[in-house]
């Protein structure tokens, strides 16, 4: 790769810089790359930048010799790419008169100093016309092109080429908010293979070149930019910012389907049926941590799908899914505890009845998911109703070792804990019949709970069963607890503590009829006074 000196005048003083000049099949070429726009552009970049901006202005000049144009240097130097840190600048061969600064004008600083950059394009010497890409930093750019290549390619310079008369010399673009992509763009009409150019682009660097090459009407360009996004992966939030482009597109009458097929389908596939099939498979798998990564993966995106504020399509049919799932889970459940409860043979080992335990532990927990999935849509209380009806596996339950049965209690205490805090709202012939069914079974095993079950939350279980209890009519309530409290007399620790329920129910049985009945009498006195 050749080099050309590069002249810098900079108060007075004069430095050099040296640019790389590339000699591709196209022609001569030389432009600084995007790190040298962008530190440019970043040196220039205003404290608060506005948001948005008018349509860049353009301003077109003729050819035309003025007096006041300095001859050429009798040796100039032939560059591609100059820099100027002066505040004014003198285009190269457009027209353009320069502005003469007084002597004595105080220099600014440097940072505040507009940049300009001259990009040749094809063979030096050989171009037709110049385009002036005017920055809203004050950074220019000065592109020597060929204007049969814009004919070519651009609709948007067709149109203003066609506007001009034959003999227009210059083009200039004001206010770009992407100057570099704008370079990028012609550099591309030049390029004979797009698509090995562009392969060497980040996600978001196309998406800017396809920003322009939509403003600019360079079709080519735009189907190569589509071609590219369609072909490489999309990384975190680069999936958000290509749909959004390519839906701006897709309004716009261009065709984008091939690149929306990765998030999109045509074919008519109800949801529910790819979701029944996620959790038949989830609920049959015997390997028991993808089970547990599976479960936690498809219950953290139903969540999401619960957050969006539209989501409400297959939601109801799903749920008759899940509880189609869940009453397999239930007899298949119930089946596995008669296997576990048959008397065992002298002549048969104990291991063999070890996979029935574990059969046992895994559709509990199959039970426990769906009840987690029921409780996010707001919709276990067919299940609560379903639990509490199974009195064959309540009976079944005390005749398995605690080892085998906890997985059980586990579940009643998670019904318990979502009544107790509103987030399931069955009827209140449920909440009854749960009580009846399951908190025995609870208290007997409730010693062995606390110390081996990590999971289990002896206060928050406890709570939520007393606020259960005390939704029942308070003859039924008087009957609950009258029960705990003999179990609670013999066992003390070991069983469960509901004295706060108790505490309730003793003021509602033999204090609030007291008080109504003299907060009525004082009432009728107070009465007969005002009367009198």
């Amino acid at each position: 790769m050749a080099e050309i000196r590069v002249s810098r005048v900079e108060q007075g003083q004069t430095k050099i810089r040296n640019a790389p000049i590339a000699v591709t099949p196209e022609g001569f070429w030389c432009c600084p790359s995007p790190v040298v726009f962008q530190k440019t552009l970043k040196s220039q970049k205003p404290l608060n930048k506005p948001n948005s901006s008018p349509p860049p202005k353009i301003t077109v000049y003729k050819k035309q010799i003025s007096l006041t144009e300095k001859k050429p240097m009798s040796n100039p130097i032939r560059s591609a790419v100059t820099y100027d840190d002066q505040r004014t600048f003198t285009p190269v061969n457009h027209g353009i008169s320069a502005s003469i600064l007084p002597e004595r004008v105080s220099m600014p600083k440097v940072e505040h100093v507009p940049r300009n950059v001259a990009i040749e394009y094809s063979e030096p010497g050989t171009s037709d016309m110049k385009v002036i890409l005017l920055g809203k930093e004050g950074f220019c750019v000065k592109l020597s092109v060929h204007k049969q290549v814009l004919l070519e390619h651009s609709c948007f310079f067709t149109d203003k080429l066609s506007e001009q008369e034959s003999g227009l010399s210059c083009l200039e673009i004001d206010d770009c908010e992407d100057v570099e992509s704008y370079a990028e763009i012609v550099r591309l009409m030049y390029c004979k293979e797009m698509k090995q150019r562009l392969m060497k682009q980040s996600v978001s660097r196309v998406l800017r070149i396809l920003k322009v090459a939509e403003l600019l009407g360079f079709n080519s360009c735009i189907q190569s930019c589509l071609e590219y996004l369609e072909a490489v992966p999309w990384v975190g939030e680069e999936e958000e910012k290509v749909v959004s482009s390519v839906l701006q597109l897709q309004g716009e009458g261009i065709e984008v389907t091939p690149v929306l097929k990765r998030i999109t389908s045509n074919v008519c596939n109800p949801p529910t049926e790819t979701i029944s099939r996620i959790m038949g498979l989830v609920l049959k798998s015997d390997e028991e941590r993808g089970r547990r990564e599976v479960k936690s993966i498809v219950l953290k995106l139903l969540r999401e799908n619960n957050n969006l504020p539209s989501y409400d399509g297959p939601t109801n049919i799903c749920i008759e899914i899940v509880y189609a799932l869940c009453r397999s889970c239930f007899y298949s459940l119930v089946s596995l505890f008669k296997r576990a409860a048959e008397p065992e043979p002298t002549d048969k080992p104990t291991d063999d009845k070890e996979p029935v335990v574990k059969q046992i532990a895994l559709e509990a927990g199959n039970l426990s998911w769906l009840l987690e999935i029921f409780a996010d849509r707001q919709s276990a209380d067919e299940f609560a109703l379903l639990w509490a009806s199974q009195q064959e596996l309540a009976t079944l339950h005390s005749k398995l070792p605690i080892v085998s049965r906890y997985h059980i209690n586990c579940i009643t205490s998670r019904l318990f804990v979502g009544i107790g805090k509103g987030e399931l709202l069955p009827a209140k012939d449920a909440h009854q019949l749960l009580l009846q069914t399951w908190l025995q079974p609870l208290i007997n095993d409730y010693n062995w709970l606390q110390h081996c079950c990590r999971s289990f939350d002896q206060k928050v279980v406890e709570e939520a069963i007393g606020r259960t209890i005390l939704t029942l009519p308070i003859e039924d309530q008087q009957s609950i607890l009258l029960a705990w409290l003999g179990s609670f007399l013999k066992a003390g620790d070991n069983c469960s503590n509901l004295q706060r329920a108790f505490e309730v129910w003793w003021r509602r049985t033999f204090i609030r009829p007291y008080a109504d009945t003299q907060g009525s009498v004082l009432h009728s006195d107070s009465s007969m006074t005002q009367k009198q």
